[in-house]
């Protein structure tokens, strides 16, 4: 079942985790009204004592209650490593906004409240989480951590990209050397949760793939969420007239007829579709094609099948 924010009576608020928690709070109602309701994301307040264990957190109020031992849990205490990495180059602020809105996501937007709401999700399962940020360089690397004050940080920092594009904006894509950097700076095995559109210039997809096989080869488990616009990227569903086509990250522009280059656009991209997904599979990456358009469960639903799989 698809659970449907309403974001226009959000608009009041600007505040990025609470608009996470409306997310995350109508994808679980969601969850539990589907087939889908075996999945874990409630908060564990406690877990069992394992012998030899300190007894100073044993919780006795809960074994007079249940004769059983039981060991208080704190925020410092994490399940999973997860690390969020987001693709904030010139590509990913396609379709342009005059202005801030939430009734009208391009890819940045769309990523960063899909990261907010994992946080979220991450948050009630106790599991650590860290925050990089790339373009055509590595913007913010944060490491995994726990706690209420970690992720009110990560918050305020994802906050920070809600922005609109400036007119004059140039931020071309090293999608290749950031994760390299990224797999060497996650020293302890994680799961990675990559938004980008993978879009590069001057680097084929072999390279690409490359790197994300490096985060395999440091025993990272990866999720790529492939984010694009599916009704103007793929698609092209653009009138038959005339266009002048501006490429976001180097700015230059190509005045052309829509019919004229359909056909050949349709089939290119539809070749970089397949081989990233092919490829994605060869290297053990998860791939998860995320329409803008389509909401957050495409992005939550997987991560918990991950999660689910991993434990």
């Amino acid at each position: 079942m698809d659970y449907t924010i309403d974001f226009t009576a959000l608009t009041q608020y600007d505040n990025l985790e609470f608009i996470a928690k409306q997310v995350v709070e109508g994808f679980i109602t969601g969850l539990h009204k589907s087939p889908l309701h075996g999945f874990s994301v409630e908060f564990a307040e406690h877990r069992q004592y394992n012998p030899g264990e300190p007894t100073k957190h044993i919780d006795w109020k809960l074994y007079a209650k249940t004769d059983k031992l039981f060991v208080k849990r704190y925020e410092e205490e994490t399940n999973l490593r997860c690390h969020l990495v987001i693709d904030n180059s010139s590509s990913m602020y396609f379709p342009v906004q005059e202005q801030y809105s939430l009734t009208s996501l391009n890819k940045i937007f769309f990523s960063v409240y899909a990261a907010a709401a994992l946080i979220q999700i991450f948050k009630a399962q106790r599991d650590a989480v860290g925050l990089s940020v790339f373009s055509d360089t590595l913007e913010l690397h944060t490491r995994a951590r726990g706690g209420t004050i970690h992720q009110k940080m990560l918050y305020r920092e994802l906050e920070k990209i809600l922005q609109p594009i400036p007119v004059d904006r140039q931020k071309s894509s090293m999608v290749t050397d950031t994760l390299h950097t990224i797999a060497e700076r996650i020293n302890k095995r994680s799961l990675v949760i990559i938004f980008s559109d993978m879009f590069e210039t001057e680097t084929n997809t072999e390279e690409l793939l490359l790197a994300l096989q490096h985060l395999r080869h440091n025993k990272h488990e990866v999720i790529l969420f492939h984010t694009y616009h599916k009704k103007m990227e793929f698609d092209f569903a653009f009138e038959n007239r005339l266009y002048k086509f501006v490429d976001m990250e180097s700015h230059d522009e190509i005045k052309v007829h829509s019919n004229q280059i359909r056909e050949y656009y349709q089939q290119a991209i539809g070749d970089f579709f397949q081989e990233l997904t092919l490829k994605c599979g060869r290297y053990q990456v998860d791939m998860v094609v995320a329409d803008i358009n389509k909401g957050f469960n495409q992005i939550l639903l997987p991560y918990l099948i991950k999660r689910q799989q991993l434990y």
